[in-house]
């Protein structure tokens, strides 16, 4: 039998491609940036000032106002602009991957094509928003 493989240069490289690969690395950079979180929190004395759910928050959305409540004395190190950009990415990382997901099931079960068009279009629009929204939350807050 002769195999059903493609060699590399017969595939192309197109866009379903690039979206294909970036789904796969966004959710493993959620995860790094996850892990960045829960390490930088514990170091920083989470691990006896904070309850799980609030460390979890933290975890997530790196983002001092998680902090405010909890028994945390000094909030200065929780509002380091490197925090910031970490909350950033994962603004940005989890709204593309989860948004990019919605678009493979639009395309996946509707076949009107202008209809998914359309929605693409507001997909994409969406996506600009929510990432915007979020992160200027995250930098005025």
């Amino acid at each position: 039998m002769k195999p059903r493989t493609v060699s590399f240069t017969q595939r192309g490289f197109d866009f379903e491609t690039f979206m294909w690969f970036f789904t796969r690395v966004s959710a493993l950079v959620m995860y790094a940036l996850a892990l960045t979180g829960l390490v930088g929190a514990l170091i920083m004395g989470a691990r006896t000032q904070m309850n799980l759910a609030d460390l979890m928050r933290w975890v997530f959305t790196p983002n001092v106002t998680h902090v405010q409540n909890t028994n945390v004395p000094d909030l200065a190190p929780w509002t380091t602009s490197f925090w910031k950009l970490v909350a950033s990415a994962f603004v940005f990382f989890a709204t593309s991957h989860g948004l990019h997901g919605l678009l493979s099931v639009i395309e996946d079960y509707l076949t009107l094509p202008w209809l998914r068009r359309t929605l693409r279009i507001l997909v994409l629009l969406l996506t600009l928003f929510m990432i915007f929204v979020g992160v200027y939350l995250i930098w005025t807050s």
